[in-house]
Order: structure tokens, then sequence, then C-alpha cells
């Protein structure tokens, strides 16, 4: 596999990142350089690690890691996204979101974990066409890391133009994530 083909592949698995990164980014009070490193150090790591994960899951359980994986990014996507809707009706019209829970490790590790369900698959194929699968993952992962990094960055530029909406807009744009992630695995 050429770096050209993984470093397209990086850029499609990193979209999703991409995505929750500006949709967190829009919610955020203030923006730190930190926060932003934050989101791409959660967001790389898992897109890094998920792939080695389903290369290895694929020596064990063979494809059948692939049946399920995106019912699982579906589910977890879903319930943040809808939590998420939720809380802005019960919130103070002033206080539309919290940072401390935005950026709480918690919150991260579920939006990267769901994420980067896809970058699994990726390791389960890399592993049937076998590929060596360290370069690969450390590619994807950088490129998630960027793509999350600007994410955020971008998500508090655009922020004032949604305002008090941002955390819906936010809400869906995850639900809307995790309907594209099972709508593309069921049809193949």
């Amino acid at each position: 596999m050429s770096i050209v083909e993984i470093i397209f592949i990086s850029i499609s698995l990193a979209m999703d990142a991409f995505a929750v990164s500006i949709s967190n980014g829009m919610l955020l009070e203030k923006i730190k350089a930190k926060y932003a490193i934050k989101f791409g150090i959660f967001f790389g790591f898992f897109q890094f690690i998920m792939p080695i994960i389903g290369y290895y899951l694929t020596n064990l359980l063979g494809k059948q890691i692939l049946n399920f994986d995106h019912w699982i990014a579906f589910i977890l996507l879903n319930i943040i996204g809808f939590k998420m809707i939720i809380e802005t009706f019960k919130q103070e019209e002033n206080n539309i979101s919290d940072d401390k829970n935005i950026l709480s490790i918690k919150n991260l590790i579920v939006l990267a974990i769901a994420t980067s369900i896809d970058a699994l698959a990726v390791g389960v194929s890399f592993s049937v066409i076998k590929v060596n699968i360290f370069m690969p993952s450390l590619i994807i992962g950088i490129v998630a890391f960027i793509f999350s990094f600007v994410g955020v960055l971008i998500g508090k530029k655009i922020s004032s133009l949604f305002s008090k909406n941002a955390e819906r807009i936010g809400g869906l744009i995850l639900i809307i994530i995790g309907f594209k992630i099972l709508i593309e695995h069921l049809s193949n």
C-alpha cells in the first residue's frame, strides 16, 4: 500500500473526528490552544490505536468484529447527541455549555472511540491484505490529531453564527454521523 493511499485513508477516517471537533469547538465558552491540543491528542490517539486493535482482533476473532462495530459507534454517538440536545432544554439561556464537561476525559474518550470505530475496521482490512499496521496507524493518528485540532479552532470561530443553538447543532451532527456510520456499514 502506497503512502498516498494511506494518507487518503487517513483523511477519510479523520472526517468524523473533524466534524465532532467542530461541533464541540462551537460549544466552548473560551478557546485556548491547549483545548484544541487535548481534542487532537484524544482523537489522534484513538485513531492511531484502533487500527492496531482491529488488526490483532482479526487474528483472534476473525472478521466477525465487523458485524457489530458500526452498532457501537451508532449507539455511542446517538446517546451523546441526544443528551446534548436534551440538556439545552434544561439549561438557562445564558449558560449553553460547560467547558469542563466538554473537555472531560470521559466525554473525550467516548467521542474518540465512537469516531474511531471505522479505524478499527480499517485495521481489520489491513490484517486481511497483510499490510504492516504500525506506519499506517501512525499516519492515521497524526492526520486525526491535525484535523481535530483545527476542527476545534474552526468550531469556535463559527460558534457566533449559531450562538444559542450551537449545542443543539452539535448534538444533531453527532446523531447524523452515527446514522452515517450505520448506513455505510449496513449497505456494504
